[in-house]
């Protein structure tokens, strides 16, 4: 297996110029002065579709052939990747075919049928998404796109840490959500290109800590579904590809409870003024723990909040 490289990440960013949005990187003064730190927030709440997952399916589905775009793409998706996949597929002007978890927040099901894709629910509680989606891909000839685990998706995710360097310069810290470990094996990708010194952590939930157990044990873990608010990063287990850079340029793994993701989640909205979903929350809350615990003070720390894609009712009763 052949894990992609930094030169990927180099050729997916000129694919989706002008397609993606560069996003901005926006400071706090409160938030420095508070933790005693200076804070980069690359902010992919405003990417197309309200998350980073737009760059990895947008690359991988601009690599299509001519048989692949016409039979289209299929994908299963907690949300985000799911959004991603229908926007670009509507871009591309090919049909996608979407299999999402009953659960997924009604904003990001209604999002995902507005840009044209046909949804296909299942329970992802009793239900193998992989397996059902793989099945209905075979049936209908269309090319499979996964969240995480793909070189073409790796490549595309890595871009977002790769304008978070070259707008701020090397970085001392640079902390990202992990889920399944598309953007944060992507982010290395570039952080090690860009800035060597700098330390890369992923970050998860505290019940969904499969990354941080993978990483202690030397190989991929898989857990049960995790209960979490961080509906992004509730898969059970890392890809191959997303831990073979894990494991090699990834310092450390953190873990946050959901409690700490709504205080980030408030500072984002009180002091900021941004809506970010909880998994969005997931580098900030890690980044405030640790300068809490005296680690980072004084350092330039980079923090790529992934989307904000959160159904409001959701959102205001969290908050409340």
């Amino acid at each position: 297996m052949q894990l992609p490289t930094y030169d990927d990440v180099i050729a997916a960013a000129a694919r989706i110029e002008g397609h993606a949005h560069r996003t901005p990187v926006l400071q706090s003064a409160t938030a420095d002065a508070r933790w005693g730190a200076q804070f980069f927030f690359k902010c992919e709440n405003f990417q197309r579709m309200g998350a980073f997952k737009f760059r990895g399916a947008f690359n991988a589905l601009s690599k299509f052939d001519a048989a692949q775009r016409k039979a289209g793409a299929i994908a299963f998706s907690s949300g985000n990747h799911a959004q991603a996949v229908a926007l670009s597929a509507r871009m591309l002007g090919m049909p996608a075919v979407i299999v999402m978890p009953q659960d997924a927040p009604a904003a990001k099901l209604a999002a995902t049928r507005g840009y044209g894709a046909e949804v296909v629910l299942y329970d992802r509680f009793t239900e193998d998404r992989e397996a059902l989606t793989k099945g209905l891909a075979a049936e209908r000839g269309m090319t499979l796109i996964p969240p995480y685990d793909h070189p073409d998706v790796i490549a595309g995710q890595g871009t977002a840490a790769k304008e978070l360097l070259e707008e701020t310069g090397p970085l001392d810290r640079l902390y990202i959500c992990l889920g399944g470990g598309g953007l944060t094996s992507g982010s290395a990708l570039s952080a090690r290109a860009l800035a060597p010194q700098c330390k890369v952590y992923g970050v998860e939930p505290e019940a969904g800590n499969d990354g941080l157990q993978s990483l202690r044990a030397g190989h991929i873990v898989r857990i049960a579904t995790p209960k979490t608010i961080a509906d992004g990063a509730q898969t059970q287990y890392l890809g191959e590809y997303t831990f073979g850079i894990i494991r090699r340029d990834v310092d450390d793994i953190f873990t946050v409870s959901d409690a700490q993701l709504v205080e980030a989640m408030r500072f984002f909205a009180e002091r900021m003024k941004m809506v970010v979903e909880p998994t969005g929350c997931l580098a900030f809350a890690a980044a405030c723990a640790a300068l809490e615990g005296g680690a980072g003070k004084g350092e330039r720390v980079g923090v790529i909040v992934s989307g904000g894609n959160v159904d409001l009712a959701r959102y205001a009763e969290l908050l409340a």
